[in-house]
């Protein structure tokens, strides 16, 4: 699963979504239950909802209830999102589990997993800072300003591309090795969080 492939699934999934622009949209994800293109789609699908419930919670006059409301999906999403790239390492894992690695292979500061992460994340940033670039109702500068940034995170996208595909390689050949730390949040843990287990 190259980059580009991974870039092509959350593209689909964002402009998916963008047809009813609706945090309540019902998932409705077009590949394959438990195969990596599902799990991708999913990926995106959770950043790009959440997209819009951080947009939707800065509100200045939300209602406090429902800015609660709003705050603790926001929280439950960011755990599923957690949940999800650690899926998706888990197929990283399994495919690259017969290699045998070099004497003098090397970590890598990200799992895979983390890199897609960065690039389900900047591709939503693409698209949204590629919709300022089309808005009438600002000046020329606001178009020039936003312009600009939308270069850089097209670089951006295409540097941590090719640093995706590298890696992948390097672990193919057995010089790099896929380690992977389980997310231990202690927020949403009723055994960890001390609000949470002396307020039983």
């Amino acid at each position: 699963m190259k980059a580009k492939e991974c870039i092509e699934i959350f593209n689909t999934c964002i402009r998916t979504y963008h047809e009813t622009d609706d945090v309540n949209t019902r998932l409705n994800n077009p590949f394959p239950e438990n195969s990596i293109n599902n799990i991708l789609y999913l990926k995106s699908w959770i950043d790009t909802v959440q997209w819009h419930l951080e947009d939707i919670i800065r509100e200045p006059n939300i209602d406090a209830a429902e800015g609660m409301k709003i705050k603790r999906r926001i929280d439950k999403s960011n755990q599923h999102r957690t949940d999800v790239v650690e899926r998706i390492d888990d197929y990283y894992i399994h495919f690259f589990k017969d290699i045998i690695l070099n004497e003098n292979a090397k970590l890598n500061t990200e799992s895979p997993a983390w890199v897609i992460d960065r690039l389900s994340i900047l591709c939503l940033k693409i698209y949204h800072m590629k919709e300022q670039t089309f808005r009438k109702d600002v000046d020329e500068n606001h178009i020039k300003q936003c312009s600009f940034k939308l270069n850089i995170l097209l670089e951006q996208q295409e540097d941590l591309s090719t640093s995706l595909d590298q890696f992948l390689i390097e672990v193919s050949n057995g010089e790099k090795e896929i380690k992977v730390y389980r997310q231990m949040k202690m927020y949403n843990d009723s055994t960890l969080n001390p609000i949470l287990y002396t307020n039983k």
